[in-house]
């Protein structure tokens, strides 16, 4: 596969610094009406995900009803999305009917990628034609090692043609990348290629999402926006569970990007365990005391 994508200049990434700056968003502290909001904005920016073998119709059926309505008897905000294998798309379909929950789907042959882009680029087809209106792709992270860069690029250029109209998140899995530098290169590529949010992990590697390589990818969309007036969206996964942890993430979102990526369009949670904390953190500023995660479906 040929291209002529120039390879991008990008700034090198002060480890040292970046790795600082991150730390001092986990001594932040978010109190009452403040928090409050943060945590209603939080349930509004979750990818409510599950992708296991062991999924079912009816497990997936009892994450859109979740979805729908996070805590029985609350003013609780709907997620963002459901985040599915590809079979499970209709049924998400189904149960997310006459709501504005969108359905997100893995594709490429997630988490590995390990198949020829003409079947990549088919399995995505099949999926935003079963009803999906997002594509979280995996980039081939063997080629972008190699640095067989142009690959890569015309890999998600292919994949973001394929989505349509649907939205496309590229997933770096940057705890393989290695270097801050790789992450700060392959978030610039794929952002030329078409990607409409950029996304840290498949959540089936460690290290996944941790601050600082999201603020890495969060200067990468600033500098980009900047340059070209273009927002880009930004989806930390994988090992986000608690209501303080997402909180920190929005303050560093706000101070990098600003006010206009607090929002579900812009910005995303990939998490499972996550919404079950943000509801007992509100639950507990509703009534002054903690709710137990007994009273909570399993998400």
């Amino acid at each position: 596969m040929a291209t002529d994508y120039a390879i991008p200049r990008v700034p090198s990434v002060d480890r040292v610094a970046a790795d600082e700056r991150a730390a001092r968003f986990k001594s932040r502290s978010i109190k009452t009406t403040a928090k409050a909001a943060g945590l209603h904005l939080i349930i509004s920016m979750i990818d409510l995900t599950t992708l296991e073998g062991k999924d079912t119709p009816g497990k997936v059926r009892m994450l859109c009803r979740k979805a729908r309505q996070p805590l029985k008897g609350s003013d609780c905000p709907t997620v963002g999305a459901v985040c599915v294998y590809p079979p499970m798309v209709p049924i998400a379909k189904e149960e997310l009917k006459g709501t504005d929950i969108n359905i997100a789907a893995v594709a490429t042959y997630f988490p590995s990628g390990q198949a020829t882009i003409a079947e990549r680029v088919d399995e995505v087809r099949r999926t935003v034609d079963a009803g999906a209106n997002e594509i979280d792709m995996v980039i081939n992270r063997g080629s972008f090692l190699a640095g067989d860069y142009g690959r890569v690029f015309d890999e998600i250029a292919a994949t973001a043609e394929a989505c349509g109209k649907a939205h496309l998140k590229v997933i770096l899995e940057t705890g393989e990348l290695q270097t801050y530098d790789n992450v700060r290169l392959a978030s610039q590529m794929a952002i030329d290629a078409g990607a409409h949010f950029i996304k840290t992990s498949t959540g089936k590697i460690k290290p996944a999402a941790t601050m600082p390589v999201t603020l890495v990818m969060l200067e990468t969309i600033r500098d980009h926006f900047l340059k070209t007036g273009k927002m880009v969206g930004m989806k930390p996964a994988g090992g986000i569970s608690s209501a303080k942890l997402a909180l920190r993430y929005l303050a560093m979102v706000k101070e990098t990007l600003g006010d206009a990526w607090l929002d579900p369009d812009w910005f995303r949670f990939g998490a499972s365990s996550l919404l079950n904390d943000v509801l007992m953190q509100l639950e507990k500023q509703r009534t002054g005391r903690y709710h137990s995660d007994r009273y909570l479906s399993m998400s």
